[in-house]
């Protein structure tokens, strides 16, 4: 296959791993630059693309006609599952992959979610657990699903949708629930969380970019599910962050309010152990290199 490859939102929390891990298979990766820069290494070659403006994302993909495309970009901010931004965010991903396809492209992998399916069934098969409408985010890249599936299954150009779970390690924002508790594990804060009753899905990064990169090499089409197929009750994770950390404050638990009120969100990884992917690290071994991740990260903040 072509071994070079776009990528858009590669200085993310999922970015950032995948175009190492790109690159170490001998990829030449083209990563399109919003706000962060990454490092200038080999084989990572960075572009400033305004991808809300269709004339100069058009110009771009003209000059370079890309066959392959990993769309990762999109606002996962405060607020990213009901803001409006969610709307400028799907026409700026209808416009790319048109003008993808339009240009040459040959095989492109969108970023879908969990949150795309209806959480009421709480374990959720591709192709058969029904969608849900219930927020912007998940109801928009579920719509980019629909229409892009048809638009590439008629235009000649390989679909692959990449719907991704929960998942934790290096560079996640502080604010998500395994940095945040691990922080304050770290100063040696009283850690705020909610019940952390509920049971969900959580894959270390590391496996969900292998799993990405599984379903780009093969000929899988459609959706794909990106989890463990396991369940963990939250609290659990938070009692293994504060083991991990030989944290010895208090756990205020019911502190703050939990973020969905769904009490299982588990998916079906069938699809993706069909490509012979398996999960190589276990929730304590994944835990305990965040972990470590993190105090190397905080020692540099310390010593700046």
């Amino acid at each position: 296959m072509d071994k070079r490859i776009l990528i858009t939102g590669g200085s993310g929390f999922i970015g950032q791993s995948l175009i190492q891990n790109l690159i170490a298979k001998g990829f030449e990766v083209h990563s399109i630059v919003h706000s962060v820069r990454l490092e200038e290494q080999n084989g990572l070659i960075q572009h400033h693309v305004d991808l809300f403006n269709r004339k100069i994302c058009d110009s771009f993909l003209k000059e370079y006609k890309f066959k392959n495309l990993i769309h990762l970009a999109w606002y996962v901010g405060k607020g990213c599952h009901s803001t409006n931004a969610n709307l400028d965010w799907s026409v700026a991903t209808l416009n790319l992959v048109k003008s993808f396809v339009e240009n040459g492209g040959e095989k492109f992998a969108g970023a879908g979610s969990v949150s795309e399916y209806d959480y009421k069934y709480g374990y959720f098969i591709e192709d058969e657990t029904p969608c849900g409408e219930k927020t912007m985010y998940g109801t928009c890249k579920n719509s980019m699903y629909k229409i892009l599936k048809v638009y590439c299954g008629q235009n000649g150009c390989q679909f692959k949708w990449l719907r991704i779970f929960n998942l934790y390690g290096k560079n996640e924002k502080p604010q998500r629930l395994m940095p945040s508790v691990i922080i304050s594990c770290l100063k040696g804060e009283d850690i705020k969380v909610s019940n952390c009753s509920k049971f969900q899905d959580y894959l270390y990064l590391e496996d969900t970019v292998d799993g990405i990169i599984k379903v780009f090499e093969s000929d899988i089409q459609g959706a794909v599910n990106i989890c463990s197929g396991k369940a963990v009750q939250l609290c659990e994770i938070v009692t293994k962050i504060a083991q991990l950390t030989n944290f010895k404050g208090k756990i205020l638990w019911g502190a703050v309010p939990a973020a969905f009120e769904e009490n299982l969100t588990v998916g079906s990884n069938e699809k993706l152990k069909s490509l012979n992917w398996e999960q190589k690290y276990t929730l304590d071994e994944g835990l305990k290199l965040t972990v470590d991740w993190w105090k190397d990260k905080l020692k540099e903040s310390v010593n700046v």
